[in-house]
C-alpha cells in the first residue's frame, strides 16, 4: 500500500511536470521571414539559425561560440591534410531513418553543388571517405587552417530522404525555383517542422525522439514575421509575442521602462557595407553611358569620403553602431589593428574634387539596391547615404525591397550598387576573405563578390592565407589582404551593428554574438 502511494505520487508529479513543460510555446518575430528551408541554398543569418534548429552539423557551437560535439562525438587531426570523425550512434532523422556516414558523404557533396551558397566552405573540407557506418575521414588537397569552421557550416541531410523526394541538389534560389527541400524538412535536430506558410507563419514542435539534451522548456515555436517596426513593438507590449529579435533602436529606451518587458543587450558580429559593380563596362542602372564610373578608384574614394559616418552612428543608429574601415564582422579578425580599422575621413570637398578629377564634375545618377527588412535601419541608412552623396552631386535612387527579392537579384549580379551585411560565427577572416574578397570562381570563391571586381593580387593573397600552415606567416598575409582591399576600396565599409533583443519578462534566452537564437536554450516561465 505504501509503495502504491509513492508510485501514485510520482505519477501525479510527473504528469504535472509534463503538463507544465508541454504548455510552453514561444511566439517570436522579426522584420523578415527565413528565405528557404533548404539548409544550403542560402547563407543568410536568420535562415541559417532557423534551419539550425531542424538540421545539425558535425561540430556545433556553444553559448560562447566555442566548438562542441554535435553529430560527431569526437574528432582529431591525424595529419596536416587528414581529419577523422566518429559519428554518434543511435541518432535518427525526424522520420525515423538512421543517421550514418552515408548521410555525411551525401551532404558534403550536396553542399558543393553549383546552387549551394556554401560551396566554397564545402570544397575547403576536401573529400570525406567512409571507414564504417559511424566513422569517416576527410582528406584535403591543401591545408585548411579553419577546417572546423568550414565543417560547422555544413548541415547534414538524409541521403535517402533527398533521393526519395528528388532533392539531391540544392534549391536554385537565385532563379526563385522551388524544391521539396525548400518547403519540407527532415533533420536530426531538437525541433521539427509542423507548418510553413512563407511570409506569414512557421511552426515547429519539439522532437520528442531527440538524441541530445534540451536545456529549455519550449515545446512549440510559432514564428510570425512582422515587417512594420511599430507592429512588432505593439505585439510584444500587448503579449501577443514573447520575443522580438530586432526592436527599433528608437524604442529601446521606452521598452526598458515598459512593465512586463525587458531588453537583452548584445553586439553582433556583423559589418554593413556598400558594394559597387566594378565588372561591367557600363552600369545597368545609371545615366552614365559607355563607361562605368565605379571602375575608377577616385569615384569609389569620393563616395567613401562623402559619408558622414558619425552622423549615421549618432542620429540614425542611436549610438548602437561601431564605425569601421575594415570589411570584417569583428575587429578580432584583424587583431584590432588600427591601420586596418581606420576609416577614410569625412571630407565633402575632397569628394567633389575626386569626382571632378575622374571626369564627373556634375556627378552622375545611379540606383542603390537596398533591403528594407534585413538589417537595423537598413532602408533609412540607404536614404541617409543618398542624401549625403547628393551633396557631392551624385544622385542616388534608393530601390528598397524585402530581402526575399533583393538576395536573388544580387545573386544574379543584377545591380549597380547595393547595401549588404556580412556576419560570422567565428573570428577568423577566412569566412570573409573567400566569399567576399576573392575573384568570382566556379568553385565558390567570390560568391558574395556581387560587385564582380577583379583584383588578382588581392585574390592571390587571400588564397594564400587560406592554406598557410605557419601561423606567423599567415598573420602577415591576413594583414596584407585587408590593406590591399582597403587601398582599392572594392567595398565601402560602414559600421558593425549592435542588435538588442526585447522579450516578455518571463522569457529567458541566450543572446549569442552571431545573433543566433538557439531554441533549445530558451525557457518560457509562468507569467
Amino acid at each position: 500500500m505504501k509503495v502504491r502511494t509513492k508510485r501514485s505520487v510520482v505519477v501525479v508529479l510527473a504528469s504535472l511536470a509534463a503538463g507544465a513543460v508541454q504548455a510552453q510555446t514561444l511566439r517570436w518575430t522579426s522584420a523578415s521571414d527565413l528565405l528557404t528551408l533548404d539548409p544550403v541554398a542560402q547563407d543568410e543569418a536568420l535562415t541559417g539559425a532557423f534551419n539550425g534548429q531542424i538540421y545539425q552539423v558535425l561540430v556545433g557551437r556553444d553559448k560562447q561560440l566555442r566548438f562542441v560535439p554535435e553529430l560527431a562525438s569526437e574528432w582529431k587531426q591525424i595529419g596536416p591534410l587528414q581529419w577523422r570523425f566518429k559519428l554518434r550512434e543511435g541518432v535518427r532523422f525526424h522520420d525515423g531513418r538512421p543517421f550514418t556516414a552515408d548521410d555525411v558523404l551525401f551532404s558534403v557533396q550536396r553542399a558543393k553543388e553549383r546552387t549551394s551558397q556554401i560551396r566554397a566552405y564545402a570544397n575547403a573540407v576536401g573529400e570525406p571517405q567512409k571507414i564504417d557506418a559511424h566513422t569517416l575521414e576527410f582528406k584535403l588537397s591543401q591545408f585548411d587552417p579553419v577546417f572546423l569552421q568550414h565543417i560547422n557550416a555544413i548541415f547534414i541531410m538524409s541521403k535517402s530522404w533527398c533521393e526519395e523526394h528528388h532533392a539531391t541538389k540544392p534549391q536554385d534560389f537565385s532563379h526563385q525555383d522551388e524544391s521539396y527541400a525548400s518547403m519540407h524538412t527532415n533533420g536530426t535536430g531538437p525541433y521539427q517542422l509542423v507548418e510553413r506558410q512563407p511570409g506569414f507563419k512557421t511552426v515547429l514542435k519539439r522532437n520528442l525522439s531527440y538524441w541530445g539534451q534540451i536545456e529549455g522548456n519550449v515545446q512549440e515555436v510559432v514564428y510570425t514575421p512582422m515587417a512594420n517596426a511599430a507592429t512588432r513593438v505593439a505585439a510584444l507590449v500587448s503579449g501577443e509575442v514573447d520575443l522580438v529579435l530586432d526592436p527599433p533602436l528608437s524604442d529601446i529606451k521606452r521598452l526598458r521602462q515598459t512593465e512586463g518587458v525587458k531588453v537583452i543587450d548584445g553586439l553582433e558580429q556583423r559589418v554593413l557595407y556598400i558594394g559597387m559593380d566594378q565588372g561591367r563596362d557600363q552600369l545597368l542602372y545609371s545615366d552614365v553611358k559607355g563607361k562605368n564610373p565605379f571602375k575608377d578608384l577616385r569615384v569609389r574614394k569620393a563616395l567613401y569620403q562623402a559619408i558622414d559616418i558619425e552622423a549615421i552612428k549618432t542620429k540614425l543608429m542611436e549610438g548602437q553602431a561601431m564605425p569601421t574601415g575594415a570589411l570584417a564582422p569583428s575587429a578580432l579578425m584583424n587583431g584590432n589593428d588600427p591601420a586596418i580599422e581606420k576609416r577614410l575621413p569625412y571630407d565633402l570637398e575632397a569628394a567633389k574634387k575626386l569626382l571632378t578629377e575622374a571626369g564627373y564634375p556634375n556627378g552622375f545618377e545611379v540606383t542603390l539596391d537596398c533591403p528594407n527588412n534585413r538589417y537595423v535601419n537598413d532602408e533609412r541608412i540607404c536614404v541617409s547615404l543618398a542624401s549625403m552623396w547628393a551633396k557631392a552631386n551624385v544622385r542616388v535612387r534608393v530601390n528598397a525591397m524585402p530581402k526575399v527579392s533583393l538576395f536573388p537579384k544580387l545573386e544574379r549580379l543584377d545591380t549597380s550598387m547595393y547595401l549588404f551585411g556580412w556576419g560570422s560565427t567565428g573570428t577568423d577572416p577566412e569566412q570573409t576573405f573567400t566569399p567576399i574578397y576573392r575573384n568570382r570562381a566556379l568553385q565558390g570563391a567570390g560568391e558574395y563578390n556581387r560587385g564582380n571586381f577583379r583584383n588578382d593580387k588581392l585574390d592571390a593573397l587571400a588564397a594564400a592565407s587560406s592554406i598557410e600552415v605557419d601561423s606567423q606567416k599567415r598573420k602577415a598575409l591576413i594583414k596584407q589582404v585587408f590593406l590591399e582591399h582597403n587601398a582599392n576600396i572594392h567595398h565601402i565599409p560602414l559600421h558593425r551593428q549592435a542588435i538588442p533583443w526585447a522579450a516578455r519578462h518571463n522569457v529567458r534566452v541566450v543572446h549569442r554574438s552571431d545573433n543566433w537564437l538557439e531554441l533549445s536554450w530558451v525557457n518560457v516561465d509562468r507569467p
